[in-house]
């Protein structure tokens, strides 16, 4: 006959490995990374380790031409959807860091769709990388590189030529109508209430 004693043994003895083979499952997702390939065709990996209260993910990219890594930190666990399935959470985010040509240009806040309700500590924020991030508005989304700004212009004044203006000259005062040897003969030798007489005849004469 059972006794008291074994069977809380039994039952401790249940739950122990219980917890150890949900333990065992925990460490097997964090030790089986999540590969994936960006759209520039490069070959990445997500590593996730667990620092107490935070998350970190590392995902380390490489290529013939090219290696990098970025580290994002954050609470997922306060998301109920992601303590049902963590790796799904991980997932999840790959689907939108494969479309970009450097998985590590990714927004800086990100959010997984399955935890799109849940409050903003459930998100992966930026932490680290191996190379100084470009503004996200640049190449967040699309990874299009920046395109460089025109430079500026010069403002071209238009100068109106001078016009030499040339002093006017002075209107010479016109010279008195010369009189006629007639005319000067009559005031001289004609009285004169005559002497418009005279001048005509002594024209006619003269003539």
């Amino acid at each position: 006959m059972w006794t008291q004693d074994s069977a809380l043994l039994l039952l401790l003895a249940c739950c122990l490995w219980s917890a150890e083979a949900q333990g065992d499952k925990r460490q097997s997702i964090w030790d089986d990374p999540i590969k994936f390939k960006t759209k520039a065709n490069d070959l990445c990996s997500m590593i996730i380790t667990g620092n107490g209260e935070y998350t970190k993910l590392r995902v380390s990219c490489q290529s013939n031409k090219r290696s990098y890594w970025c580290e994002y930190v954050g609470k997922p666990h306060t998301c109920r959807s992601y303590n049902r399935n963590p790796r799904h959470y991980f997932v999840q985010m790959t689907w939108g860091l494969r479309k970009l040509q450097n998985a590590c240009q990714a927004p800086r806040q990100i959010k997984p769709h399955m935890c799109r309700k849940a409050t903003d500590d459930s998100q992966m924020v930026f932490a680290s990388a191996s190379f100084t991030r470009s503004p996200p508005e640049a190449s967040s989304r699309t990874g299009a590189r920046p395109q460089p700004r025109p430079a500026p212009t010069r403002a071209t004044i238009r100068v109106r030529p001078r016009v030499k203006t040339t002093p006017r000259a002075n209107p010479q005062p016109s010279a008195p109508p010369v009189e006629s040897n007639a005319k000067r003969m009559a005031q001289q030798y004609c009285w004169r209430s005559l002497q418009g007489i005279c001048s005509y005849f002594i024209g006619l004469f003269r003539n």
